[in-house]
């Protein structure tokens, strides 16, 4: 018998093999990361207002195989974000990023209460990979925001109004000490420095931006309650208050005037903090509480 040493093959193309749909998604992941990611930017140079009369598909009841709210047609603009004009968002982690935007839209009333998002979709329209939009949903599932709905996404949950006077009444409960140990404490001074803080509230009331509204109310309340130097308090009170900015279901839309009132008192909040008037800085702080937006 002869001996037949390895067959030799004539060098060729490279013979490469096709990237499964995990290893597509981590890159465009990282092709993502670090990045700036645009917002509200529907991508062919329109304005936001040209999708702000999108239609929406009902969930509740749906059958199986119509199409759940985010799944993708052509014919379906891209989810319109609030703000003005494109948003953009420079951080590092792509999660956070759709985080915020996903909390954003929450505020805003574009993910409505009872319809499900498919998170793949979301992805396609972020420009990002199913993955980290799956594991924001997940962190407002935590929250509170959203339920899992296997096999098709995420469910807004609806809310009710008593849900909201529980959180008006707990945020009362832990806030209103605070808020006067430390109108009996701080000195003026210090409550001068959040003026900007007040300031940019009623500017997002002005021009009626409801989500830059919520972003600039909770940095406000945030900015008081550091005062106390208690990380827990603050925290708490901060879960506390986004939950308490979700919109109900058959909610009107705040109207422009409320939102400025909202935002006014604020100020005056500040005013009764530095003449440490404390029966106006407890009525206040429990009407502001109850407040569309407060």
């Amino acid at each position: 018998m002869v001996h037949r040493g390895p067959r030799h093959r004539e060098p060729g193309p490279a013979r490469g093999r096709r990237r499964t749909r995990v290893e597509q998604g981590a890159a465009r992941e990282r092709a993502t990361e670090g990045s700036s990611v645009r917002f509200g930017d529907p991508g062919d140079g329109r304005p936001d207002d040209a999708y702000a009369a999108q239609e929406t598909a009902r969930v509740p009841g749906q059958a199986r195989g119509e199409q759940a709210r985010g799944e993708h047609t052509h014919a379906e603009a891209p989810y319109p974000f609030p703000g003005d004009g494109p948003r953009t968002v420079r951080r590092h982690s792509v999660r956070g990023q759709i985080l915020d935007a996903l909390r954003t839209a929450l505020v805003a009333g574009e993910l409505r209460p009872g319809e499900v998002y498919s998170a793949p979709v979301l992805g396609e329209r972020f420009g990002v990979s199913a993955t980290p939009v799956r594991e924001a949903m997940q962190r407002l599932a935590v929250e509170g925001a959203v339920e899992v709905v296997p096999n098709r996404g995420f469910r807004v949950i609806v809310r009710t109004p008593r849900e909201l006077a529980e959180l008006a009444e707990v945020r009362a409960l832990i806030e209103v000490p605070v808020m006067l140990r430390l109108a009996r404490t701080v000195p003026a001074d210090r409550w001068a420095a959040l003026r900007p803080l007040a300031e940019a509230t009623g500017a997002a009331a002005a021009r009626g931006d409801r989500a830059h509204y919520a972003e600039t109310d909770r940095a406000f309340h945030r900015a008081v309650l550091a005062l106390a130097g208690n990380e827990q308090l603050l925290a708490i009170a901060d879960d506390l208050h986004r939950r308490s900015q979700w919109p109900l279901l058959s909610a009107p839309v705040p109207r422009h005037a409320d939102l400025v009132a909202d935002a006014a008192e604020h100020t005056a909040l500040l005013d009764a903090l530095t003449a440490q008037d404390l029966p106006v800085v407890e009525e206040l702080v429990r009407e502001h509480f109850t407040g569309a937006d407060g």
